[in-house]
This record gives C-alpha cells, structure tokens and sequence, in this order.
C-alpha cells in the first residue's frame, strides 16, 4: 500500500441510477447495524457521539477512517498516515456512500459503513487496490466538522464560521452593523481591509453579499465568505480606486467578516414614521403599556441638530402617563416598545410629531412638517394594572372608568382615541363567565353602552363597516335598541346597503315612532334611493341609446354592402 494514497472521488458512469434524497439517520445502539435508506447502504454504531447535531451539506469535515474489503484486505488508512482527512460533505468530493453516511454521524462517533458498489467506484474500481464492483468497508471515526452554509440556496455564498457568536439574534435590513471585513482574490491579492466599517444592513457595503451575510450572523460570529461574482462585482468587476485594489471581471471573492455589534432599528408603526434605533440595551423583557407613568431623560432635536426640550436631566426624572396627549403620539409609541434602562434614538416623521403646525417648545420652536429627533433613556416606568391582574369587580370598575375617558374625547373631536378608549374598556369585561349575575348584568350595560359608542366614533372616521359590525354587537345583545338600528342604518346608507338601511329605519319607528333622528334618516335614505334611481335610469338609459345607435349603424352599413343588381345591355332592369 502506497503511503500518499489520496482518497479518490467516485469514477461512477454519469447514467448511473443513484437516489438523490438525503439519507433518513438510523436511530442506533452500540453494535447495532442497519440499513440508511434504500440504496444498500449500511451503518453499524462503534461508539457514541456527542450532542445531537449531524453535518450538513457544504460542511468541512474531519475524519479518521480505515478502508477495507469484505475479505478484510486494507487498502487505505488515515490514521497509518497519522493525518486526519478532511472534505466538504455533499460536493462529490468523495464516494456517494461517503456523503450519506456520514451526515447521519455525530461529532466523536464511531461507525462502520458498509457500502455496496453502486455507492463506492461501480463497474471500474480503483486499480489497483480496489477491485470491480467491490463491496467496500470504511470504519469512520467523525472527529468535528466546520459548518459551511449556501446562504442564497443557489451557490453564490457559502459561509464558513470561523468563530461561533452570542445568542441567537440576527440584524434586520434596518439595523445598523459595525464590522471588520478583509476582502481577496482567490489567489490570495488583497483587495480592501477594514477594521471598522459601520452601515445600515438593508442599504449594504461593498459588494451584495455583506449585507446578505451579515443578516444570518450572530453578535461576535466570524466567518469566511466564498462569493461567486454575482454577489461581488459581477461580469464588469471594479476598477483600483486609491487604497483599494481592482477586482477583475467574474471574479470570485474570498471574505473574512466579524460582526462586531449591531444596534437594533425598530419600525414602530410599521411604515416608517417612528424608527426607534437602540444605543444601549435595556433589562428583562417588560415594557410600558397603555396608562404606565414612565419617567425618562429625553431631549428633542431638529434635523440640523436644534435642541427644543430637553428634560430629567437637570431636575428631576420627567414622568409622565402613556397614551394621555401629555407628549407627542411618536415617543408615546416608542416608550411603550422600550425596556427598563433602554437608551434609544428615536426618529419621528411629522404625521407623528408635530404636524402641519409650527409649535412653540421650550428651548426652540418646531418648524411647521418637521422631522424630529428624541435621545431617551427610559429611566423606570409602573405599568397601569393589566385585567389578568384584576378581580371582577375591578374590571368593572377599570372599564367604566376607560368608557368615561372615551366620552371626554368624544367631546373633544379626538374620535380615534376615544374609540381606544372604547375599545379597551370592552376588553377589560369581554370574558365575564366568572362574574356573579348582577356584575354580568353591570358588564352588559357597559358592552352595551361603549360598542354604541364606539359606533360613533367610527361613523366621525367614516370606518363604516366597522361601525355596522359593532352596530350589530349591540342587536346580538339588545334586539330592540333603536340607537343601534339608527346608527346601522347611517353605516349602511354609506356602504350604499340600501335595503338593509330601510329594514333598521323602519324597525326603529315600530319601536320609537316619534324619534325625530331617525325619522331625519329616513328621509335621507328616501332620497339616496332617488337618486340611485335616476342614476340607473340615466345608466340604463345612455346604455339603450347606444344600443340603438349601434343597430341604427349596423343596418345602415348592412345596407350599403349589399350586391347592386346587374343591368340589361340596353340599360334597362
């Protein structure tokens, strides 16, 4: 046996019929052997590994392994060479019964593989120490492997971990990433370094595939990246520019990148308005609800750096109550999304800060569509008490209170947050199995009385489906309450319902024949269905024009395609 032997890939011919599906993995006792799937190959359990995690394809393994025939004639051994062998699993760098089997392995787990031909070199072998059509036997011993990821599925970047990170969260495309990146040729030509490099993940750097990567990294995580030109600079390359050198067309690139940390970037209201971006991580996990006092440190910028507030940090923390107009809706909702000891930058556009207005502050004034700027430390907050927290008799008492709340701003034309209010209040008594009958009937009043309430609301914000389906809340419970026929039938007269909305007018004059509102409704549903009508009589009636003046053309073109009829030689018919 020569000592160099290099384990050979498999010389199979290319028609032959080998299953492509990974390998199901056997569950095993020590010196129990079965069959891995359905191509004949078989594992016998040596020893056991560690954990529970198997490589997968595209990783780098290492591995002692002896081979043999059946007649137990060695022809090959890594451990006689003293030199572990290492190969990337799936690529076809080794024998299909290699690949196989050795994903179904556990680091530090020993094995003896029995692999029929079809998996091994086929009909030709591997002259001279391998005969045709040989049954062959490896005993593996898997001693680790290095995780090498396709993280596009298509071959364009593998990612290989060099060092592991912390936790398990990964950067968004709006977070913010500092790096260090080393970027080569596959000849080893140094392209650019950087020991510090900071970017927005969504916006990218350098080439495509940093931004890619880093998105399935950990804080701390070190890799090397195999980027195929596609996720580099692609069939035009890059020229030098000063410290960087050039990148040739098509090139494959080899990069090494560690993220160092990342600050998280939250898009608070899901379109950009409020970005909260994290400079330090808070603690635990609770944050501010609805009704929490919270007191922070803040101070508010403009764009070019303006301070107008600046507050708790000269005198006392600033405290004040979430969700009671006492700061601008922008930092109420991204208090609400903070931890305790969380400092943030948050980004507020105007529809969120302070409007179409410009505004007085105390250190400047906000210009009239300003985007402004808030550094907050949330310094501690106390949350409003939660109805999981409470007895029934305080959920009554808490939804009572938040329907008053609602009716204040009803008063007040602030129809949004009194619908909250309405809202919140019906939470408090949705589930009432374990109130006692007098509290069922308090909490029904209440149902009653904020759903109808809330249907205003909705009808000022010309949410008028919403409006119907509460409308309908209040008939589930009351079928003669004619404020809900009433303000159904407003919903309906706008979703153009018509008959619906005649069905809930008349109803509510059988039980309230003098009620003047309703009666007023009716007279604009009278004329909302005449008007209709006359649109239908106009649309029908420009419809049927038309039609006639098609025919009209039809015959009259009809007409004029017609044969003439021939003439006698003396001219005549």
């Amino acid at each position: 046996m020569d000592d160099d032997f290099e384990f050979p890939t498999a010389n199979m011919d290319e028609d032959m019929d080998v299953p492509e599906d990974d390998p199901v993995s056997p569950i095993l006792k020590v010196g129990e052997e079965k069959e891995i799937g359905k191509t004949g190959l078989k594992k016998k359990l040596v020893k056991e590994g560690e954990g529970w995690e198997t490589p997968g394809t595209g990783d780098e393994v290492e591995v002692h392994y002896t081979g043999t025939l059946l007649d137990g004639t060695q022809f090959d051994s890594s451990r006689d060479r003293g030199t572990p062998f290492k190969f990337k699993l799936g690529q076809g760098q080794v024998i299909k019964g290699w690949d196989e089997g050795i994903k179904t392995m556990k680091k530090g787990e020993k094995a003896i593989f029995t692999i029929p031909s079809e998996l091994a070199y086929g009909e030709s072998g591997s002259p001279p120490t391998i005969p045709p059509n040989a049954t062959l036997q490896f005993d593996v011993e898997l001693l680790s492997w290095t995780s090498v990821k396709d993280i596009c599925k298509d071959g364009g970047i593998f990612k290989k971990i060099l060092a592991e990170g912390e936790k398990w969260e990964n950067p968004k495309d709006l977070d913010e990433v500092f790096v260090k990146y080393e970027a080569r040729l596959e000849d080893g030509t140094l392209i650019l370094k950087s020991d510090g490099v900071e970017f927005t993940v969504g916006e990218g750097y350098f080439c495509p595939a940093l931004a890619k990567a880093v998105k399935t990294m950990k804080k701390g995580e070190k890799v090397l990246l195999t980027v195929k030109p596609q996720y580099a600079f692609g069939e035009m390359g890059r020229p030098a520019s000063g410290d960087e050198a050039a990148v040739p067309p098509d090139a494959t690139l080899q990069i090494t990148l560690e993220l160092i940390s990342w600050k998280a970037v939250s898009d608070i209201t899901k379109d950009k308005k409020v970005l909260k971006k994290t400079l330090k991580e808070g603690e635990g996990y609770e944050r501010p609800n609805d009704g929490a006092v919270v007191q922070v440190k803040l101070i508010g910028k403009l764009h070019d750096g303006t301070i107008f507030t600046k507050k708790g940090h000269d005198e006392e923390p600033f405290e004040f109550k979430i969700d009671e107009e006492q700061v601008i809706d922008g930092l109420d909702r991204a208090l609400k999304n903070m931890k305790k000891g969380e400092v943030a930058l948050v980004t507020i556009q105007p529809e969120n800060a302070f409007g179409p207005s410009e505004t007085q502050q105390e250190l400047a004034i906000v210009p009239a569509n300003s985007i402004v700027h808030y550094e907050v430390e949330l310094l501690s907050f106390v949350k409003e008490k939660e109805s999981w927290d409470m007895n029934t008799q305080e959920k009554i008492e808490a939804a009572g209170k938040k329907k008053e709340e609602g009716n204040a701003l009803f008063k007040t034309g602030r129809y949004e947050r009194a619908s909250k209010r309405y809202e919140k209040a019906i939470r408090f008594i949705e589930y009432d199995s374990s109130f006692s009958d007098e509290e069922k009937q308090q909490a029904k009043v209440l149902k009653t009385t904020c759903n109808l309430n809330n249907s205003a609301c909705k009808l000022k914000l010309g949410d008028y489906k919403q409006a119907e389906k509460l409308c309908t809340k209040v008939l589930e419970l009351d079928s003669r309450n004619v404020k809900a026929l009433y303000r159904r039938a407003q919903a309906y007269i706008q979703l153009v319902d018509l008959d619906l909305a005649e069905l809930d007018i008349k109803k509510a004059l059988e039980l309230d024949p003098d009620n003047r509102d309703v009666k007023l409704e009716y007279k604009i549903l009278k004329e909302k269905v005449r008007e209709y009508n006359k649109k239908d009589a106009q649309f029908y009636g420009s419809i049927f024009t038309k039609m006639n003046k098609y025919e009209q053309a039809r015959s009259a073109n009809a007409e004029a395609k017609q044969e003439p009829v021939p003439m006698t030689i003396d001219g005549k018919a």
